[in-house]
């Protein structure tokens, strides 16, 4: 059980993003949505969606932080890039061609997760200005989309000094 949290006050805007395309489990996009209210992160959800969008099929990995984020819903694709214009896409893929130490964050980036399932088609891949990796051991194929976007965005917000309470 969690305490009750304090009243909220307006959200600031963001200065990273978490975009989750298509996904297809409701607990992993609350668990999403619990880490960018934790840590000030906006989150995009580009639909459809693999499960009906309901509060409690969400709330159960988000807990009561899904009122403390930034979110925006898109319905799809083409709506997300003509409305979120994202300043830098940085897509997270077991086929980058950066492994994630190596990247540079800059304030503004924009995570993009894959559907778990089956990631994201070519043009989304295609679209992406960066396409970053997690290094696994040998033989190991991919992480779940929640933990490798708290592992990037973690490295993303060390690396820019802005993890809450820092710089701000």
């Amino acid at each position: 059980m969690t305490p009750d949290l304090p009243p909220l006050g307006p959200l600031p805007r963001a200065h990273l993003r978490i975009a989750l395309f298509e996904p297809d489990i409701a607990p992993n996009v609350g668990t999403i949505l619990r880490l960018g209210a934790c840590l000030g992160a906006g989150v995009d959800v580009i639909e459809p969606c693999g499960f009906v969008w309901s509060a409690p099929k969400l709330r159960r990995a988000g807990m009561d932080y899904l009122d403390r984020v930034e979110l925006e819903r898109h319905t799809s694709w083409q709506r997300y890039m003509a409305d979120a214009r994202p300043k830098r896409l940085v897509l997270l893929t077991t086929r980058g061609a950066t492994r994630l130490p190596e990247f540079e964050f800059a304030a503004g980036d924009t995570l993009l997760l894959g559907r778990e399932s089956a990631g994201v088609p070519e043009y989304v891949h295609a679209a992406a200005d960066a396409r970053v990796a997690i290094p696994l051991m040998p033989g190991m194929r991919s992480l779940n989309v929640a933990i490798a976007g708290a592992i990037a965005l973690g490295e993303a917000l060390r690396q820019l000094g802005r993890f809450p309470g820092e710089g701000q």
